[in-house]
């Protein structure tokens, strides 16, 4: 292919980012998974100036309803056509979801609703008898992976840690993950597209870490929805994350960065179920592979507190990684609550190591 049908392709799959003047709308499972992760984002955005508006009057967008077969279509247009409203009667136009299910739902819905009027028309209908609401369509859609891309530049300059080991001098060696529905659905949504999405490799890279490259790379996380949520199906999810993990593991990654709710939360305890089920662990000298939301990894390269993060809640240990940067942290406060108050420490598993 010639240089400049590349171009024109790889253009196809930029993504117009909304400067400033958010409208942002939380997920209803990652304060239960990982509950530092949005507030880290808000902390961030604040310091670089930005305007970031939540309203508490948000509900979920029934996403995971909907992708379960347990809420129908119609009424998850009217949830989400309430928080369009909200949007609109708070005075923003550019919405930005902490959420890929989230995401993947309203780029879907704006999609159907363009393709045909006439069922935003019944929602508007259905909204306005429900809730006496109407709304504007955003003007700007995002997901705050890709606000978070587009700060990535003043979050390196402002940083105080990079992507290195301090030992060595090597470049971290991180897999990136991306969740299913931030570009699979409609790849033109999504920084890179599905098959080759730059939203993460351009922190990894612009932070001074090093992207590898590996079979199952694309490979759903395990969460699958009715994967997980169905008891009976769960060794479906296990085993996808396995197949990932399995892997990987010849690459020795040292970090796995993720964009998606599920995703970090079945890449880092499926590692410990996994070594409690065969003994298997794979991170280096019996430790695990640390998972990291963007979030997460953004505040630790701008110099947070690891456990003002919520690092501790994650069950792969990820001291091992601090380590290798250089970031300082404090071993007694790890289990302490805001108050320093001790909250328990959790019981050594029996082979990942609990560093």
């Amino acid at each position: 292919m010639k240089l400049e049908g590349k171009r024109l392709i790889w253009n196809e799959y930029q993504k117009e980012i909304a400067d400033d003047n958010y409208f942002y709308v939380r997920s209803c499972v990652r304060q239960n998974f990982f509950p530092a992760a949005e507030k880290t984002f808000l902390r961030y955005m604040k310091e670089f100036g930005k305007n970031v508006f939540e309203n508490p009057s948000h509900t979920t967008c029934s996403g995971i309803g909907y992708h379960s077969d347990i809420v129908p279509i119609e009424t998850a247009m009217t949830m989400v056509a309430r928080q369009f409203a909200l949007m609109t009667e708070s005075g923003y136009e550019n919405f930005v979801t902490s959420c890929i299910t989230s995401f993947g739902l309203y780029t879907e819905i704006l999609d159907t609703w363009h393709h045909f009027p006439e069922i935003e028309e019944k929602i508007r209908v259905h909204l306005r008898n429900a809730t006496g609401r109407e709304f504007v369509k955003p003007k700007n859609l995002a997901h705050a992976s890709d606000v978070t891309f587009k700060l990535r530049k003043e979050i390196s300059k402002a940083g105080k840690y990079r992507l290195v080991n301090q030992n060595t001098g090597e470049p971290i060696r991180v897999v990136e993950h991306i969740g299913c529905h931030y570009s699979r659905m409609f790849p033109s949504k999504g920084v890179g597209g599905a098959e080759y999405p730059y939203v993460l490799v351009g922190m990894i890279e612009e932070w001074g870490g090093e992207v590898i490259d590996y079979p199952e790379r694309r490979h759903c996380c395990g969460f699958g929805f009715r994967q997980y949520l169905i008891k009976a199906n769960r060794g479906y999810s296990i085993s996808a994350s396995k197949k990932k993990f399995e892997s990987m593991k010849p690459y020795k990654p040292e970090l796995i960065l993720t964009n998606c709710p599920g995703c970090p939360m079945f890449l880092d305890r499926w590692q410990y179920t996994i070594s409690e089920m065969e003994g298997i662990t794979y991170g280096e000298k019996g430790q695990g592979i640390p998972v990291l939301t963007y979030e997460e990894l953004a505040g630790l390269i701008l110099g947070y507190d690891p456990w003002d993060l919520g690092l501790q809640v994650h069950q792969v240990p990820v001291e091992p990684l601090l380590d290798k940067i250089g970031i300082p942290y404090d071993p007694e406060r790890k289990f302490l609550d805001k108050d320093e108050n001790s909250i328990g420490k959790p019981k050594s598993p029996s082979f990942l190591k609990f560093y």
